[in-house]
């Protein structure tokens, strides 16, 4: 298998090379196109490589696409819904986690899973979906805006918003805490921050989705 990025980093597009009966799983919609080669399988679980697939919110099923060459080799492409920037994480029997929309694909020895102790009461107050991408292969997520990746030595401490956060690995602590009293938080546009403190890594979008809604909204026509 072989992965490429095009288009970086404002509108990236991720290429899969496979061979015949490789495969690569990949969050639904995000295919842009395939080889006549390419079988593609929509399920909430496949040979194990999503499982405890519910989500924490509704407990809607997790629902993935793999990809698999069957005809002989063959190329899939991909792109996240918003702009920005993507990124391949190799892990080796590690565990990522990221939040919610920002996964993007995996290989299949990636265990994909929603459900994982604590963090959901923890991460729950912050109106996230975590997954936590367990295993040995290649882990592929995206942002909106620029990728910038936040590595921390021991002891050493950094404080992300909520809405910037998107992955972290297994190595970093981290705890949740809201900005200001109701009224700060209210006028002042900040709310649930996460403070990691290392050793070890996280990960943030340059950009924040509901700051861009706060912006365009006002500006949109209404009956009201």
């Amino acid at each position: 298998m072989e992965i490429e990025f095009t288009h970086r980093p404002s509108f990236t597009h991720l290429v899969v090379q496979l061979e015949t009966g490789e495969s690569i799983v990949a969050e639904p919609g995000a295919m842009v196109g395939h080889s006549p080669t390419i079988s593609v399988e929509t399920g909430t679980s496949r040979d194990g490589i999503i499982s405890s697939a519910k989500s924490m919110l509704g407990g809607e099923s997790l629902v993935a696409n793999t990809f698999t060459a069957e005809g002989g080799p063959g190329q899939v492409t991909f792109a996240p819904p918003t702009p920005g920037d993507v990124m391949a994480q190799e892990l080796d029997d590690e565990t990522l986690y990221t939040t919610d929309g920002a996964f993007l694909a995996a290989t299949p020895e990636i265990d994909i899973d929603s459900e994982f102790g604590g963090l959901k009461s923890v991460l729950g107050e912050a109106s996230l979906v975590p997954l936590a991408l367990r295993g040995s292969g290649t882990a592929v997520i995206d942002a909106y805006g620029g990728l910038e990746r936040l590595d921390l030595d021991a002891g050493e401490s950094y404080v992300l918003d909520n809405e910037n956060l998107i992955a972290w690995d297994d190595e970093v602590d981290f705890s949740t805490r809201r900005v200001g009293g109701l009224k700060s938080t209210l006028f002042s546009g900040e709310g649930l921050v996460f403070e990691f403190t290392g050793p070890g890594t996280a990960w943030y979008q340059t950009r924040d989705m509901d700051g861009l809604v706060d912006v365009i909204a006002p500006r949109l026509p209404s009956d009201n």
